[in-house]
């Protein structure tokens, strides 16, 4: 227990925190997009559900470092370049990303207005499937990143429990933040594009630094803020599944 009293161990878990919190901005988005799909009445609790199994599995994969270790290992060679259990499933989590963010993107567009409100409802089950599915992925490159950092097994079981914990507390806002405004929606989508995209790169081993996609994604939200407030009378509406038809879901003056 004698880490307890080192100094370099707080620097250590205070950065490797703030590193989980930043890392999980996007496992948040993509959160609040799927639980946005349910009633409302359903939507907090599947927020909870979801961020509570990202923290589950990423403990849960901190105690299995041997199996981590074995998913770098080489499985087969493509075109010349080897692919590991870990590159496998950051591309396939990539095709996923990109496949679900383009499947919203047309739902909230040009969603089928003759569709009726039971064919378009998401259910709860489906909903936190598809959580538990990109979990994963963004689990594994948040506890590899947690391995690479800090050696103490304690240390990254507290940064990422203090993680969850705040994304909890921060789900709820963020999630009504982007639900009241529709553009940020279609901003949040792109932005889940974009990682899908480096997803599926860092799979092949093409390295996209963090800094530049963290850097275009907040250049985005500054550029979408005045736009925000230059349009502040202006209503734009998005296509929402599970409200029933004559339903805009625009907040009540």
């Amino acid at each position: 227990m004698d880490w307890l009293f080192d100094p370099q161990i707080w620097i250590a878990l205070a950065t490797l925190t703030v590193l989980e919190i930043v890392l999980g901005i996007d496992n948040i988005i993509f959160i609040a997009i799927l639980a946005g799909r349910l009633p409302r009445a359903m939507q907090a609790r599947a927020r909870n559900i979801g961020l509570s199994l990202a923290m589950f599995l990423r403990v849960g994969l901190l105690l299995s470092l041997v199996w981590i270790i074995r998913l770098t290992a080489p499985l087969f060679v493509v075109l010349g370049r080897e692919i590991s259990g870990r590159d496998l499933i950051l591309i396939l989590g990539g095709l996923f990303l990109i496949a679900k963010s383009t499947r919203e993107i047309h739902d909230k567009l040009e969603g089928a207005e003759h569709e009726g409100p039971a064919r378009r409802k998401s259910s709860f089950i489906g909903v936190i499937i598809q959580i538990l599915l990109l979990d994963i992925v963004f689990s594994l490159d948040s506890v590899i990143t947690a391995v690479g950092m800090v050696n103490e097994i304690p240390v990254m079981i507290t940064a990422i429990v203090l993680a969850i914990g705040f994304m909890l507390v921060f789900a709820g806002p963020i999630s009504g933040f982007v639900d009241r405004h529709p553009t940020i929606k279609m901003l949040a989508l792109s932005f889940l594009l974009l990682i899908g995209v480096a997803l599926i790169a860092e799979g092949l081993d093409h390295h996209i630094p963090k800094g530049y996609i963290y850097f275009a994604m907040a250049f985005s939200v500054f550029v979408e803020m005045l736009n925000l407030r230059l349009r502040k009378g202006a209503a734009v509406r998005l296509h929402e599944p599970h409200l029933p038809a004559g339903d805009s879901g625009a907040p009540k003056a």
